[in-house]
């Protein structure tokens, strides 16, 4: 079963943000001096998504992303943020409570929203990590990072009056209020615009897989998905300079409960044998459904 040391998911000093689009401002705690991230959870895994399924790791999942998935399987980090601040020293030396891994996931949200992020990363390679980040690709910094993790946001993302997460609450859901209500027209459809605005950026992506080691983990629903990831592999093949093959991309089964998996599991397999693509499961799902921490 995962586990959570002394972090903010086990001290209780979670606070919701005040709605800006990055959820990285709270009036409630108070950003502490010196490096420090919003840090929603910190706890110890495994990784159930990508070519490192399987793999125990630490996951730091910062608060605060730039878009807003209708599907989003941490709202927690995007629609209605929560987080407790962290100094970096203080993540470190919980990450490094963890004996037993050597590798460490920094997902979100949308962890390059912060200049901080690049600092722990820097500090983790000094103290020899192996470092995956979790990203949506739109945005580029410097850091020293062994996978690139990047899942562009399709259309199938973006949300909708008829894709609204009000209406989605799981039957095996942790508890009855798992999407905020009133989120999506809280701005009179802002958050739909602005999500369908910035959900790709070439120039960025780009750059990402320029510097580091990749993958592309596509999250599909179904086969009317196809056309566009096709269409983005393409436009990524003539935007960046280094080659992306097959084995590069992954498609994974959108859902974030077990019900939901397999609804949609078995045909994103089978779209993957299809164009020759890999496969991901979601192993975090299978073994623990939507509890939190994993």
């Amino acid at each position: 079963m995962p586990v959570s040391s002394s972090g903010p998911g086990s001290k209780g000093a979670s606070a919701s943000s005040t709605g800006s689009d990055s959820g990285q401002e709270s009036d409630a705690v108070e950003k502490p001096k010196g490096d420090a991230l919003p840090i929603n959870e910190l706890f110890y895994s495994i990784q159930g998504e990508g070519t490192l399924a399987g793999v125990p790791s630490v996951f730091v999942r910062t608060s605060g992303c730039n878009l807003r998935c209708w599907f989003c399987d941490s709202y927690h980090t995007s629609w209605e943020p929560t987080h407790a601040w962290m100094n970096l020293d203080d993540i470190v030396s919980e990450i490094q409570s963890f004996e037993e891994a050597n590798h460490v996931v920094l997902t979100g949200g949308e962890p390059m929203l912060h200049d901080e992020s690049v600092t722990l990363l820097e500090q983790l390679d000094e103290l020899g990590y192996h470092t995956t980040v979790e990203t949506n690709g739109t945005i580029f910094r410097d850091a020293p990072i062994d996978l690139a993790s990047i899942s562009p946001k399709l259309e199938n993302s973006t949300p909708t009056p008829e894709r609204d997460p009000r209406g989605e609450v799981p039957k095996e859901s942790r508890d009855g209020d798992r999407w905020p209500a009133g989120a999506l027209n809280r701005d009179e459809g802002e958050f739909e615009s602005k999500h369908e605005r910035d959900r790709i950026d070439l120039e960025s992506m780009s750059r990402l897989l320029e510097t580091s080691d990749f993958q592309l983990k596509f999250v599909v629903t179904g086969e009317d998905d196809m056309p566009e990831i096709l269409s983005l592999l393409e436009d990524l093949r003539s935007e960046s300079s280094v080659p992306i093959t097959a084995n590069d991309v992954l498609l994974m089964p959108e859902g974030a409960t077990r019900e939901r998996l397999a609804e949609t599991r078995t045909r994103v397999a089978e779209l993957a044998m299809d164009h020759g693509f890999r496969y991901t499961p979601r192993l975090h799902v299978d073994l623990w459904n939507d509890a939190p921490e994993t």
